[in-house]
């Protein structure tokens, strides 16, 4: 039970302090815990506007300064924004504007939504169908029609999905044929993360995305990036479909956008999709908290401190203590991968390496529960990986202390 925090520190309700090593748990406090200039902030604009509709012809002053600023480092082309309260919002709104795009173009066959196995879009109705992970789906349907999911670029597994394939070659095979069986007149968009962050810290090769642009801008399919997780500093860059060659036509965004200090998502589009979505009956879409007036203010400030500190860079400092305090992990017959992407980083575990046979996920479990019992450093257990997300503020020392922690347990307890 957290009740307190500071920095990249937390205590709990019976006053034990512990070292965050997960950024709140969901890879979202960029600027840390207790930021005293965001308290005042929030303070200050409750004061002068606790709430206001932006619905219709009705807006207010931070929530344009915010679309502006998200403007001025979105992807190129990407200057138009849409508000919501948190990433599955986010996705469930460029579903609904991917396809509403070509229905005002003049395709309303196009429906289908493209995915991928392993991914995280979610939690909603239409997010939740995306996510790769069948146990969001299981006993709530039926699901959202028309999607498609793909093979993920999971590399260190690589052999036992595409043979002796390219992965890249392998992948974009499989995206022709899904879009040839599906039908190319049919399939509205393809959503993906630019790093896989739900799926295990998971980089495609450099050529994946670029080549998956070329196919789908062939037939005219729109590309979504799902930057809920990437995007505001995390990989070291604002946004990381910039740096990847993505080339979207519209970006999901959440959690470092206010770094947890209030409920806030955004879903950033090309200016033809806008216009596209917004003429003759404009886009009948929106939710109660769109375009929050305190979740803007809190935004812009937050946006301040990422830039004005630095913090994307550290990132990738943090990226690299990681790779040199994980690295006797290499030595150890359980640990099949270690992955490490900017600040974000995941530890596969595996039964043995000879099979690659994913750890069983309660042993994952006990073993997050013994960092953080002994060491006082929370880890995050996630399907057979140990996750790591800090804010972007932790320092070398506390990145220190979290990566001997981990190589103490695992090799204590013979993993």
């Amino acid at each position: 039970m957290i009740v307190r925090g500071k920095g990249s520190t937390v205590w709990d309700a019976e006053g034990t302090e512990l070292l965050d090593a997960t950024g709140g748990g969901l890879w979202n406090s960029h600027v840390g815990h207790g930021r005293r200039e965001l308290a005042e902030i929030m303070a200050k604009q409750v004061e002068e506007l606790e709430y206001f509709t932006t619905f219709h012809e009705f807006g207010n002053d931070k929530t344009i300064r915010l679309a502006a600023r998200l403007a001025e480092h979105a992807p190129a082309g990407l200057n138009k924004v849409f508000f919501t309260s948190g990433g599955s919002e986010s996705v469930d709104t460029a579903i609904k504007a991917a396809r509403l795009f070509h229905v005002r173009s003049g395709e309303p066959d196009r429906t289908w939504i493209i995915s991928r196995s392993a991914s995280y879009h979610g939690c909603t109705y239409g997010s939740g169908t995306l996510t790769g992970f069948e146990p969001m789906q299981i006993g709530v349907g039926p699901n959202l029609p028309h999607v498609e999911k793909l093979s993920p670029p999971y590399l260190y597994r690589a052999g036992e999905l595409y043979g002796d394939q390219d992965p890249t070659d392998f992948l974009i095979a499989e995206l022709e044929q899904t879009i040839a069986r599906l039908g190319p007149g049919n399939v509205a968009a393809m959503i993906g993360e630019p790093v896989m962050a739900g799926g295990g810290v998971l980089t495609p090769p450099p050529d994946y995305w670029p080549r998956v642009r070329e196919v789908l801008s062939s037939h005219g399919i729109l590309l979504i990036a799902d930057e809920v997780v990437t995007a505001f500093g995390r990989t070291g860059v604002w946004f990381d479909s910039v740096q990847r060659e993505m080339e979207p036509d519209l970006v999901t965004t959440a959690k470092g956008i206010t770094s947890g200090y209030f409920a806030l998502g955004a879903v950033l589009m090309s200016d033809e999709i806008a216009e596209a979505i917004t003429a003759d009956m404009g886009f009948f879409h929106g939710h109660t908290y769109s375009g929050h007036p305190v979740g803007a203010a809190v935004a812009l400030a937050n946006l301040d401190i990422i830039e004005g500190e630095g913090l994307a860079a550290n990132a990738l400092s943090i990226g690299d203590w990681f790779r040199a305090g994980l690295a006797p992990l290499a030595d150890l017959p359980s640990v099949g991968d270690v992955r490490v992407e900017g600040a974000m980083a995941a530890i596969e575990l595996v039964a043995d390496r000879g099979s690659r046979a994913p750890m069983d996920i309660p042993a994952v479990f006990g073993l997050a529960d013994e960092i953080r019992k002994h060491h006082g450093v929370i880890v995050r257990p996630y399907g057979n990986n140990i996750i790591l997300s800090p804010p972007l503020v932790m320092t070398q020392v506390e990145t220190e202390v979290t990566t001997k922690s981990i190589v103490e347990v695992l090799s204590r307890t013979g993993s």
